[in-house]
């Protein structure tokens, strides 16, 4: 049998270790970015310490990614903004999937008035654009707060969570397992953890990398537009932003954060889970 008549018979299963081996990249390519977040500004100079004796300067050995405008180092701020993107990212995913996961199953369990007050209450943040949302609560900090983007960005994505875990949980919980479990006097604990969660599981771990593309994305855009957190703040948008008028001169400014806002979207995007995983 020829190599392409095998591939013509196990398509699917090529696609699988295919797609295996990608997310394998992917993780390895997360987790040094990761450690370059969390342990880089341990090592590197003060992302905020200016040398304008050393403007624009090109990349070297002691300085990989070279100097900005105001002669500080490119590869400090690029360490303090991946850590802040991560953190604050991973605060904002880890509230909107407990709260939205949360009143979800509530809503599912009690229905009644209980469910139509929060579909009401999850209808009205669907209405309204996430970025409106995120705009409209970073708007109350004209000093562009961590505080008020991570309420803002949390409060705009809870609802994804919400819809998908209440449309499930109403399956679940009107299952034959279920109402053989209520008849046994098994508390809700064990139907959230031996029905409930098994099953959410996967669709949570997928809302949750999306959540993450999503807010470092929605952060970098206020920053570029400078309505999110503000200079001397290092944070990728802000660096885009920043490094613009030098695009000609000093490209790697703009390159090194555009590179890691594409490596993180790719890995995040990478955990999804899909049909032939």
């Amino acid at each position: 049998m020829t190599a392409l008549a095998e591939l013509a018979l196990h398509p699917p299963a090529r696609r699988s270790r295919a797609a295996t081996v990608t997310r394998r990249i992917c993780l390895a390519m997360l987790a040094g970015l990761v450690l370059f977040a969390l342990v880089g500004p341990f090592v590197l100079a003060d992302p905020a310490a200016q040398s304008l004796d050393r403007y624009l300067e090109g990349p070297s050995l002691t300085e990989p990614l070279g100097r900005d405008e105001y002669g500080r180092s490119v590869v400090s701020r690029l360490a303090h903004a991946t850590r802040l993107s991560l953190l604050l990212a991973a605060a904002c995913v880890g509230t909107a999937l407990l709260l939205g996961t949360a009143t979800g199953i509530l809503a599912g369990w009690r229905g009644g008035l209980v469910d139509v007050a929060l579909r009401s209450t999850s209808e009205v943040f669907v209405a309204m654009p996430a970025l409106l949302v995120v705009l409209l609560v970073a708007a109350s900090s004209p000093d562009g707060g961590v505080w008020t983007l991570y309420l803002g960005l949390a409060l705009a994505q809870w609802v994804e969570y919400f819809r998908v875990v209440r449309s499930r949980s109403a399956l679940l919980l009107g299952s034959p397992a279920v109402e053989a479990a209520r008849l046994l006097g098994l508390g809700w604990p064990h139907v959230v953890r031996r029905h409930l969660w098994p099953d959410l599981r996967p669709l949570l771990v997928t809302l949750a990398s999306l959540g993450m593309v999503t807010s470092i994305l929605a952060m970098s855009t206020l920053g570029f537009v400078k309505v999110g957190l503000q200079p001397p703040r290092a944070e990728l948008g802000l660096m885009i932003t920043e490094s613009f008028p030098f695009y000609d001169v000093a490209p790697w400014l703009s390159l090194a954060p555009v590179a890691v806002l594409f490596i993180l979207t790719i890995c995040f995007l990478s955990l999804r889970r899909t049909e032939d995983s």
